[in-house]
């Protein structure tokens, strides 16, 4: 596989170093070093991304528009291959090449709060640059990818098929999925009433999607471009509040180490206003805070769906995987919800001191 995709590329397998790289789950990553230079080669997951063309096309279509809008603005677009195609297909498995930006590094989870700060700002600052882009012109990669009506129709649909014990053993998320249905409701009409602005969005805001450089940790730009599409901004600031807030990631099972950081929660607030503060309207900036419940209830949903359907979606390591990953969400959910007040405070505070400062509280 290597000789045939790197071929075409220039490269000959034989004198390149290749080892995996990233701690990404969905595509297939490698880095390729070869006299001198390196890159990153990557196997997109077609599972996922049923149409990898479409990815390629929003990406040119992105790069077009910065080649001409802000030619400074650091945008790692794959490379061709030789013949000028985007995507090598080998066996119906669809590979590309970036060039591997030295000085550069990604983390896996936040440890402090100017790393939160760093993220948020690159992830606002995408936004930003395209504002002014026509969204139409990108193509969905992965089809309604937060909808979150469509998600609890699908948790329905999974409740009235599912076993007697299935039910039993999920009763408490069950219940707890049920008394949070404010938030689908809300959802709904936030988008009915166009409250909420349709943009190019990231939507998958995880730390280990920006590069950081690696001396000082300042942000350098955005990576992992797949499902950069037309969606709303709560999809970027929600997924930032679902996993930057807590060390505990999704996959811990003992649910007193979720613990929220106010501090953190206040380095993603600074850093993407500091793009996007011209950008939102009035009305999306009162939706901060709710699009932590969104993105958090949405995956709450999505794990205790599969859970009942008999863990088709997501991969599992023991039976009750999807349900403790369910539970964590829902733990992590009601003290995001709890803490309503004190973030309000903190929001209130930064506006009034227009400061970025990242201070404890």
């Amino acid at each position: 596989m290597f000789q045939a995709v790197l071929g075409t590329y220039g490269l000959r397998a034989e004198k390149c170093k290749i080892e995996p790289f990233g701690s990404g789950l969905i595509n297939h990553t490698w880095k390729v070093c070869h006299e001198g230079s390196a890159y990153i080669l990557q196997e997109v997951n077609k599972a996922v991304f049923h149409h990898p063309q479409h990815i390629a096309q929003n990406i040119r279509a992105i790069k077009a528009y910065l080649d001409q809008t802000a030619a400074g603005y650091l945008f790692i677009a794959p490379i061709k291959a030789l013949n000028g195609d985007d995507f090598v297909v080998v066996n119906n498995h669809f590979y590309r090449i970036f060039p591997f930006l030295a000085h550069s590094c990604s983390v896996d989870f936040v440890q402090q709060p100017e790393q939160a700060y760093q993220a948020a700002k690159q992830f606002g600052q995408f936004t930003r640059m395209l504002r002014a882009f026509d969204v139409q012109k990108l193509k969905p990669t992965i089809e309604d990818f937060h909808n979150l009506p469509l998600r609890v129709v699908q948790f329905k649909k999974a409740l009235a098929k599912a076993g007697n014990e299935k039910i039993k053993e999920a009763k408490f998320a069950i219940e707890e999925i049920i008394r949070h249905d404010n938030i689908e409701a809300q959802y709904a009409q936030l988008v009915s009433s166009g409250a909420l602005h349709l943009r190019v969005v990231h939507h998958d805001t995880k730390i280990s999607n920006v590069l950081l450089q690696a001396e000082t940790g300042v942000g350098l730009c955005v990576i992992d471009l797949d499902t950069v599409m037309p969606g709303y901004f709560i999809s970027d600031v929600g997924d930032m509040m679902r996993t930057y807030l807590s060390e505990a990631n999704e996959e811990e099972n003992d649910f007193n180490k979720i613990v929220i950081r106010n501090d953190v929660f206040a380095a993603i607030y600074k850093g993407y206003m500091k793009e996007m503060n011209q950008v939102l309207t009035s009305a999306e900036k009162q939706f901060f805070i709710y699009s932590g419940k969104f993105m958090i209830y949405m995956q709450a949903v999505r794990f205790i769906t599969d859970f009942l359907n008999g863990d088709i979606y997501y991969k599992t390591n023991y039976p009750e995987q999807n349900l403790v990953r369910g539970l964590n969400q829902i733990d992590l959910l009601n003290k995001y919800v709890a803490r309503q007040l004190e973030f309000e405070e903190i929001i209130s505070e930064i506006d009034r001191n227009k400061e970025i400062v990242l201070k404890k509280y």
